[in-house]
């Protein structure tokens, strides 16, 4: 690293014509380095009345680093999207960042994925999120452990501003999706959460399921990689039946089985909101593929379908194909790794629609 950056960045962030920019510092981790780039971010913010967006993905500033942030944003006020991802902030300045959340009143997006936050910090980030009431965006995902799902779902019951959450890779398990459940029968605010990779298996899944009968403001649910099977599968698909908000599900790699997709192909015929679902190795087989297809002859609204890796064949391909005949509003269906006669389906003229 040249010695050049730091007094070049300080002049950037301090010219009043850069309203918002993104920036990045530095390539290699030099943890000397980075601190005092770290210490000086944060007497430039301080300052600073004009940026808005500032990207500091992977730098490796570490805790001191962190600490030096997260003070700085108790005192800037423009300041509205951060992004501190991969960054090593550690236990100790993630709660100096929680601190700073509840005094902040300008950020509406943080990303602080991938830090080692740890258990406390999450508790401690959920207090903020009762506090802060201008945050909208907020990326945890790969941060927490499986005890703070019961703080964060009491922060969503009280928070009134967030609308997306990731949540991602924290392993909640079933009884942290039990508890996110809950909450989302009390919050009205929140439409993009992603919980995939949570261990939530068929009892978390069960429970959002009956959450979902309940809110009426969730439009965009990730649960890929889960584990809910087929008893969890069948309960989305009752609710898919009901639920009019719900436009993306998102469900790659859930054990749901043949029954459980069958039960979703019927949720389909009677769905008229969901444009985006992704079934991705789930195990549906033939018998599953050719009661999607009934569904796609009857559904007026799903423009993506992601199939791949599910033993559909080649009869459950060429049923899937034939629905795009009746079907005008699909525009993406997805047969990857199906075990097809590929060449059966390339001569059809719906082609484009279909990725091989």
């Amino acid at each position: 690293m040249n010695n050049e950056p730091i007094p070049s960045f300080s002049n950037l962030l301090e010219n009043p014509k850069d309203f918002d920019i993104k920036i990045k510092v530095g390539e290699k981790p030099d943890i000397k380095e980075f601190k005092k780039e770290g210490k000086v971010l944060a007497d430039v913010l301080c300052n600073n009345s004009t940026l808005t967006s500032l990207n500091l993905q992977d730098n490796n500033f570490g805790s001191d680093g962190g600490k030096e942030l997260a003070n700085a944003l108790c005192k800037n006020s423009s300041l509205k999207y951060l992004n501190l991802r991969h960054n090593n902030l550690g236990s100790e300045g993630g709660k100096v960042l929680a601190f700073a959340l509840c005094k902040n009143t300008t950020l509406t997006s943080l990303n602080i994925q991938n830090n080692n936050l740890g258990s406390e910090v999450g508790k401690e980030l959920a207090h903020a999120l009762c506090k802060n009431s201008m945050l909208k965006d907020l990326n945890l995902s790969n941060n927490l452990e499986s005890k703070e799902g019961k703080a964060l779902a009491n922060a969503l019951c009280k928070n009134t501003s967030l609308t997306s959450l990731n949540l991602e890779d924290n392993y909640l398990g079933s009884e942290g999706g039990k508890e996110l459940a809950n909450a989302l029968c009390k919050n009205s605010t929140l439409k993009d959460l992603n919980l995939s990779n949570n261990n939530l298996e068929s009892e978390g899944g069960k429970a959002l399921a009956v959450a979902l009968y309940k809110n009426s403001t969730l439009t965009s649910l990730n649960l890929n990689c889960n584990w809910i099977g087929l008893e969890g599968g069948k309960a989305l698909a009752d609710v898919l039946c009901r639920n009019s908000t719900l436009t993306s599900l998102e469900l790659q790699d859930n054990n749901l089985l043949s029954e459980g997709g069958k039960a979703l192909a019927d949720a389909l015929c009677k769905n008229s909101t969901l444009t985006y679902l992704n079934l991705y190795n789930n195990y549906l087989e033939a018998e599953c593929g050719k009661a999607l297809a009934d569904a796609l002859c009857k559904n007026s609204t799903l423009i993506s379908l992601n199939l791949r890796y599910n033993y559909i064949g080649t009869e459950g391909g060429k049923a899937l194909a034939n629905a795009l005949y009746k079907n005008s509003t699909l525009t993406y269906l997805n047969l990857q790794y199906n075990h097809l006669d590929y060449e059966i389906i390339k001569a059809l003229d719906i082609r484009s629609r279909i990725h091989l």
